[in-house]
């Protein structure tokens, strides 16, 4: 009879995993990236729950930040189908966190803009966020900051 111990049966962690193959610098990097989001989401999630938001509600708030924009901009910059964006602008709506606005080019469109009470949750959602990333990169050299920064925004500019 073979026995194991709960040690054996525990789920092994990140740096206990057999690794893979060796990866090309681009897989790095790819990895790299895809890894840095699902962290960045999850601090996201971890920042809107206590303000009483959904991470996909926290986000259209801080989206709206910039300036009010019309369903189908919200659509594309938030990657959510129309009819799940007015179910989610409905709740808003309906917690004062938001208004619709006539379009002023086009009678048959709103656009979606925070409220006061709105425009204070999205600062306060954004806040929360910038702090957990603060937190995150504080130990990092400045030179490696600015350089993560930079790198950043040139990435950006190229979507």
């Amino acid at each position: 009879m073979v026995t194991t111990t709960a040690a054996a049966k525990a789920p092994t962690s990140a740096s206990k995993r057999p690794r893979a193959a060796a990866q090309t610098p681009e897989q790095e990097l790819a990895s790299a990236l895809v890894r840095t989001m699902h962290l960045l989401q999850d601090f996201h999630a971890e920042s809107s729950r206590p303000l009483g938001l959904t991470p996909q509600q926290a986000h259209l708030l801080c989206v709206l930040l910039a300036a009010p924009l019309g369903m189908t901009e919200l659509s594309r910059i938030l990657s959510i189908e129309r009819s799940s964006l007015t179910s989610m602008v409905d709740r808003l709506e309906r917690r004062d966190l938001v208004t619709r606005t006539a379009s002023a080019t086009d009678r048959r469109a709103c656009l979606i803009e925070l409220t006061d009470a709105g425009r204070s949750l999205a600062h306060d959602a954004h806040d929360a966020v910038v702090a957990r990333i603060e937190s995150l990169t504080a130990s990092l050299p400045a030179s490696t900051r600015r350089t993560l920064t930079t790198t950043l925004q040139s990435l950006l500019n190229h979507t």
